[in-house]
């Protein structure tokens, strides 16, 4: 890893279906104490078969220079499978397994007698750029790239000293693998103006390689800061790497992308500083996501990869999940899951439950592991936001400004568009939110400016324009408000805003989950209950003949309306399997 560096750029899948990654030497515990990965094996852990996995780097190629580091991999399938584990362990084992057609390297062509059919590796960038820079010394290296000190020779950078990662044109063999540098750079260029965002300058290519120029951090890996400390930071100060983490997630989040390879190698401190701030590097599996989007390619890095990323449908949850990996490690110096393989690994993410008995997390405050719990969770829809975490009460700080969660704008849709016996039901369950719940609430109230107590279809889109970037309209993000036209004909107040904004998911996770529900439930019966037949409910939750069954034991013989059963459960829906992913 280096100084500027993301690792790898998509390329070529090879016979077993993954493109290459760091090879995986399985750390020697949990959390590495240093850099070399030749200590044994602890046998605290489950014992695996051996990694199936040859080494994928090319003859004379030393191994990535950070053992300690996370393995990575880039699955692809041709087709879903029915279930995440089994083709994930057979697919590793697999030897000469047919590549899918998307990924397969363009088939020879016999007339030009070139041997491969030759691909446009031309971006429209500058090619004058060893007119501007002079490159120094290698800093970084991944597979496809390696990043070098540089320093301005001309132009607005001249005589600064620049990160630039070199990524070759001859490892480029896919139309994919072109279009994966050419979308990183996209978002690079879209992003750059955070405070936590790697700094942009300019990109460049010539006949051989493409050259981003990037701002130079010079403080180190948060992975080699955890690592000097013994693995272990104070609350306190994990509290301030996570929410420079949180901010400029949520503001990618925002702005329609969703990284997939969060860990703490891919965020640099600014300097060598105790107190230097961190900027977030690494966009190379990262991608644009559409309102409403499921993602189906597995990317990422073993340890950080969340559960639904293995069952091939997932959005910007997954990112929540690696932060809830970090903050795990940050707090107690262990990765909550852990094995000897990356299949093992995979195994622990989908089964396994994180450790929060043993030293030290009896002394780990419980709002510190009430945190990571709501991201650690395995159903991506009770997770926390990032706006939402930056809110929860282990950071939460009234003088820290709280950003727009784009989060927001899908339950509003969803509120909007609901019919009115849906709609009391919400307003009956935002009545009984325990006030210290309303805090992120009244925050994205307020951020939407509304005027004179009311917000209307205008608010919501002035507030997203003030943030816009390019890279909302590759993600598609103003497209939401074609399903918030409900709101041109009418106003909302703070009252039902909060109806609108609060989700039965992630209310559920709440130890006083039934007790909020209890009480929701009785100013349901007071203003919103009514008697309601199978057939109307069905059509209510948008199911077939086949579910009357299930509906009808929700509702009371004795008056013909929701029981508390049928309420929870009809504030809970039922889950359709969505068909709108984007294969890659």
């Amino acid at each position: 890893m280096g100084h500027c560096c993301s690792k790898d750029v998509s390329a070529a899948v090879n016979n077993d279906g993954i493109t290459p990654g760091n090879h995986f030497k399985p750390p020697a515990s949990p959390l590495p104490a240093g850099r070399s990965s030749e200590t044994p094996l602890s046998t605290d852990i489950n014992s695996f078969a051996a990694s199936p996995f040859q080494s994928p780097l090319p003859a004379g190629v030393p191994p990535s220079p950070s053992p300690a580091g996370t393995p990575g991999r880039k699955f692809r399938w041709p087709l879903p499978p029915p279930s995440p584990a089994k083709p994930i362990m057979a697919i590793m084992r697999r030897r000469g397994q047919t590549k899918p057609p998307k990924e397969m390297p363009i088939p020879e062509d016999a007339e030009g007698g070139e041997g491969e059919r030759q691909l446009d590796k031309s971006f429209g960038y500058a090619k004058n750029f060893p007119v501007k820079f002079e490159l120094g010394k290698e800093v970084g290296r991944g597979h496809f790239g390696h990043t070098c000190w540089a320093k301005g020779k001309k132009g607005e950078l001249k005589g600064q000293s620049v990160a630039v990662k070199i990524i070759s044109k001859a490892k480029m063999t896919t139309a994919i693998s072109i279009e994966d540098v050419r979308r990183e750079v996209k978002i690079m260029k879209a992003l750059s103006g955070h405070e936590h965002m790697i700094k942009f300058h300019d990109a460049f290519e010539d006949a051989n390689n493409v050259y981003i120029v990037m701002e130079l951090c010079e403080g180190g890996e948060l992975l080699d800061r955890i690592l000097s400390r013994g693995g272990r930071y104070t609350e306190e100060d994990a509290k301030s790497i996570i929410v420079q983490i949180l901010s400029v997630v949520a503001f990618c989040h925002l702005q329609g992308v969703v990284h997939r390879d969060l860990k703490p190698e891919n965020f640099l401190f600014t300097t060598r500083n105790e107190d230097a701030p961190m900027k977030i590097i690494d966009f190379g599996l990262s991608d644009f996501i559409w309102p409403d989007q499921r993602l189906n390619d597995i990317v990422g890095s073993a340890y950080y990869v969340a559960p639904e990323v293995l069952h091939r449908s997932y959005s910007v949850e997954a990112d929540m999940w690696s932060i809830g990996v970090i903050t795990y490690i940050l707090l107690c110096g262990s990765r909550p899951f852990w094995a000897r393989t990356e299949s093992g690994i995979f195994r622990s993410v989908l089964r396994a439950d994180p450790n929060f008995d043993d030293s030290p997390w009896p002394e780990v405050s419980p709002e510190a592991k009430d945190f990571v719990k709501r991201l650690l969770n395995k159903d991506h829809r009770k997770r926390m936001t990032a706006a939402q975490a930056l809110t929860h009460p282990w950071l939460r700080d009234e003088n820290r400004r709280v950003p727009l969660d784009i989060f927001i704008y899908k339950l509003i849709k969803s509120y909007v568009r609901a019919t009115p016996f849906k709609r009391a039901a919400l307003k009956a369950l935002s009545k009984a939110i325990p006030e210290s719940d309303l805090f992120y609430i009244k925050a994205q109230f307020n951020l939407l400016e509304p005027k004179d107590g009311f917000l209307s279809l205008n608010n919501f889109k002035t507030a997203l324009m003030r943030h816009a970037t390019d890279a909302m309209k590759e993600s598609r993000v103003l497209d939401i408000f074609n399903m918030m036209e409900p709101l041109s004909y009418r106003k909302m107040g703070f009252e039902e805003f909060c109806a609108a904004a609060i989700s039965t998911y992630q209310l559920e996770v709440r130890e006083d989950w039934e007790d909020v529900a209890r009480t929701a439930f009785d100013h349901f019966e007071e203003e919103g209950n009514r008697v309601i037949s199978v057939q109307e409910l069905a059509l209510e939750m948008n199911l077939g003949p086949t579910a009357h069954s299930i509906v009808n034991d929700w509702i009371r013989s004795s008056d013909g309306k929701l029981s508390f059963l049928g309420y929870t459960k009809f504030l809970h829906g039922v889950t359709i399997r969505s068909s709108n992913t984007r294969p890659r």
